[in-house]
């Protein structure tokens, strides 16, 4: 037998399955993410198809992803910011860099599809 075959593996006290016990702020951030994740999911918009015209319907996804692609724009741009302001605070120069190209990236994601408007002329 190898060294250290003969050790079992020991299972720690609790279980995995164990329920979890929050504290008074785990409860208020878990209540403070439903409230947001409710508020969130009930003010989408759906997408319904109309009935006529299937370039109607083309247009209406359209819409619906390139406002979808914006957000997330909107999201890597916001976080480019923080970056840039983390940067300045500890003078670290790479993560300075890092910022700006999050910053940039999240413009370019955020104006696509009027990126995509003036190269196609539409």
């Amino acid at each position: 037998m190898k060294k250290g075959m003969g050790k079992r593996f020991k299972f720690p006290k609790r279980s995995l399955c164990e329920r979890v016990r929050l504290k008074k702020k785990g409860k208020t951030g878990f209540l403070i993410y439903a409230l947001l994740v409710a508020a969130v999911s009930c003010l989408s918009t759906p997408v319904f198809a109309e009935g006529g015209d299937p370039l109607a319907v083309v247009g209406n996804l359209s819409t619906f992803i390139f406002s979808l692609i914006r957000a997330i724009g909107l999201i890597l741009l916001g976080w480019g910011v923080v970056q840039v302001g983390l940067s300045f605070q500890s003078h670290d120069p790479s993560q300075r860099s890092q910022g700006f190209l999050t910053l940039a990236g999240g413009l370019v994601i955020t104006f696509a599809k009027e990126i995509l408007d003036l190269i196609t002329g539409g």
